[in-house]
Parts: C-alpha cells; structure tokens; sequence
C-alpha cells in the first residue's frame, strides 16, 4: 500500500475541476491501492469556503473523503520545524509548508499536488512529490 499525503488541490479538483482534471484528481483518491493521509491543515484549505458559502453538497464530498482518510497528520513542534525549514529552504507559501512539513514528517511515499510541476513545491526533494498538472502528464 502506498501511503499518499493529497494537497488541497486535488480535492477541490476532484469536486470542482474541468472532466478530465477531476478524472486525475479521483483516480488518486479512488485508488485502492493508495492509504490516503491527511492533516489539519488540509481540512482548513477545503472545508470554510463551501461552509460559508453553503455548498452542502461540497461540503458532504470533502468530508467523505477526510473521514475515510487512512491517516490524520497531527500538529506538533517537529512539523513546525520542518514546515519553516521546508519553506525557507524551497520558498514555499505557508500552506505548502505545512501541507510538506505534515507530508515528510509522516514519512508518506508521495504528496500529491495539482500543482505545476514548475511551482515550489514541486521542487521538495524530501518526500516524492507527484503533479498531477495537465503539463506534467505529458511526461508520464
């Protein structure tokens, strides 16, 4: 089984992306040979906006998958650390910090992002991460 940490990203793709980018994004959160890890953090990116907004039906998806997550990453003092190191070392947003602080200190075989494959975070070399960007599926 691989254990994959998902970015924010991927699902707001699956719910609110293009056919073929919410394709991509579910064939990762679908796939039964993954264990998906979560944080937090992760919670914070996807549930507030639909909340306020009440998109219930969004709010229903997102919370489906969270809660059949595998693994919940919790905060501590060493994802801090290496979210701060992460992102002076990569210049990473804060979110992406803590999203790869979470991911490496996990130890997860990958982090999946939606993001390009030219972004910050894409250049982590301390967890594996994978971009599911219609440009980087070209590569594949």
């Amino acid at each position: 089984m691989k254990r994959t940490y998902v970015d924010a990203n991927v699902l707001i793709a699956a719910f609110q992306g293009d056919e073929d980018t919410s394709r991509r994004a579910m064939e990762v959160l679908d796939d039964p040979r993954r264990k998906l890890v979560i944080s937090g953090y992760l919670r914070l990116e996807v549930l507030p906006k639909p909340s306020f907004h009440r998109r219930q039906d969004e709010v229903e998806f997102m919370n489906t998958i969270l809660e059949n997550a595998a693994e919940n990453i919790p905060s501590n003092p060493d994802l801090t650390t290496s979210a701060i190191n992460l992102a002076s070392r990569y210049d990473l947003t804060p979110i992406d910090a803590l999203h790869a602080g979470a991911a490496v200190t996990a130890g997860v075989d990958e982090l999946v992002t939606m993001e390009k494959p030219t972004k910050p975070l894409c250049r982590v070399t301390e967890v594996k991460v994978v971009s599911l960007h219609s440009s980087a599926m070209g590569s594949r």
